[in-house]
């Protein structure tokens, strides 16, 4: 029984480090969130931009080294990636800010914890987490053959 549940984490560790890694992203962005907010007096709007930013950057960060193991540390190929990365993170921020709407629109309104239309808020936070593991292992951090 062990090694079968080692063999399902080795297949899987990608996968695995992608999602503690999420989670790990969204405590950034909660804690550098709250610092600016509390303890610097920070407006929401500038503490909520500036926070993603930091959380971007400490995605990219573990994603290139440890969850896509991407080895490439030149200057030229570490832009490339980051500019990706970043354009990646942008489009799925349009896709969570404007799918919840149109979900809710065509009949996802059902209430979830009490709020109305929340289930097509976490709909939408399952589909932007599927579009940045499929945009970040196919495009960004994608294998590429050595010559």
């Amino acid at each position: 029984m062990i090694e079968k549940i080692k063999t399902l984490i080795i297949k899987n560790r990608e996968l695995i480090l992608y999602l503690i890694f999420g989670v790990a992203t969204t405590l950034v962005n909660w804690t550098v969130y709250t610092v600016l907010v509390e303890a610097l007096s920070v407006g929401m709007t500038v503490a909520n931009a500036l926070s993603w930013l930091v959380a971007v950057i400490f995605a990219f960060a573990v994603n290139k080294l440890i969850v896509f193991e991407s080895k490439h540390l030149g200057f030229l190929h570490l832009t490339k990636e980051l500019g990706a990365f970043f354009l990646g993170r942008l489009l799925s921020g349009a896709v969570e800010i404007f799918l919840p709407l149109l979900l809710y629109k065509i009949g996802l309104t059902f209430a979830l914890f009490g709020i109305e239309g929340f289930l097509a808020k976490v709909s939408t936070s399952v589909i932007v987490i599927i579009l940045n593991y499929i945009f970040s292992k196919l495009i960004v951090f994608r294998k590429r053959k050595e010559n």
